[in-house]
């Protein structure tokens, strides 16, 4: 480990990883050092992000197609880690999808589920699956990326909305459950970026105007170092980045 690569000998598992902020993270991470096992639907979209980490970093990544929806794939996720490496150091889930925007009594079944099992239901299986290799390490974090549209919905946004609700519901109760361990559990909000999720919920916006996702690898990296302190608090990148700025001295 150096100082340019402090998380070297890291093993970091991160979900949706093919684009977005999964993808930023994912080379952050590996930037920092990090192993990293990819995970996301498209095997072409993974073979980019291994292309670009093997630029950087002279180092492959481990790459897992994987759909979140399916929970067999999750449980064997796990299995297939312990054997291969027998502990997770860093987990990042980003994967998530955004649904339908429409009121709540016009979304079909099937939609409903969707986002349900992807947002939420994926969280609960990835910590089943991931809690033992977590604890194998001398000091975990787990990484959740959040909406602010969990605690405050608004109209149209019903599915997506439930399911980060119920995601950091998921994880602040586990987070309680991690206090004695050397787990730390923490639930981020990266706010508005420029992201094709956020292109399809507001196609009329400039994206020229928001963040680009690789602005947050800096805080990921930050937190996957670091005691993350208060579990049930979530980390506003926001906030962190207008921290960060503050304390720059001004040329």
């Amino acid at each position: 480990m150096t100082a340019d690569t402090p998380l070297a000998d890291k093993i970091a598992l991160v979900t949706g990883a093919s684009r977005g902020i999964g993808r930023a993270s994912a080379l952050a991470l590996a930037d920092a050092g990090a192993h990293i096992v990819a995970t996301a639907r498209t095997q072409g979209a993974l073979e980019s992000l291994d292309d670009e980490i093997l630029s950087r970093t002279g180092r492959r990544a481990t790459l897992v197609p994987l759909d979140l929806a399916e929970p067999a794939g999750l449980d064997a996720l796990g299995l297939a880690l312990h054997q291969r490496f027998g502990r997770l150091d860093i987990l990042v889930h980003a994967g998530a999808v955004l649904g339908a925007i429409t009121p709540v009594s016009h979304v079909e079944p099937g939609l409903w589920d969707r986002v349900m099992t992807v947002n939420a239901t994926s969280s609960w299986r990835l910590i089943r699956s991931m809690e033992p290799l977590l604890k194998a390490s001398e000091a975990a974090r787990a990484l959740f990326i959040t909406s602010s549209l969990a605690a405050a919905p608004r109209a149209f946004w019903g599915p997506y909305s439930a399911s980060k609700a119920a995601m950091e519901a998921i994880v602040r109760t586990w987070a309680d459950e991690l206090e004695n361990s050397r787990v730390r559990a923490v639930l981020i909000d990266p706010g508005a970026m420029r992201t094709r999720m956020r292109a399809e919920a507001y196609p009329g916006e400039d994206p020229t105007t928001l963040p680009e996702p690789a602005e947050i690898g800096p805080m990921i990296v930050e937190l996957a170092l670091g005691d993350p302190g208060q579990p049930t608090a979530v980390r506003s990148f926001r906030a962190w980045k207008a921290d960060r700025e503050a304390q720059t001295p001004s040329v």
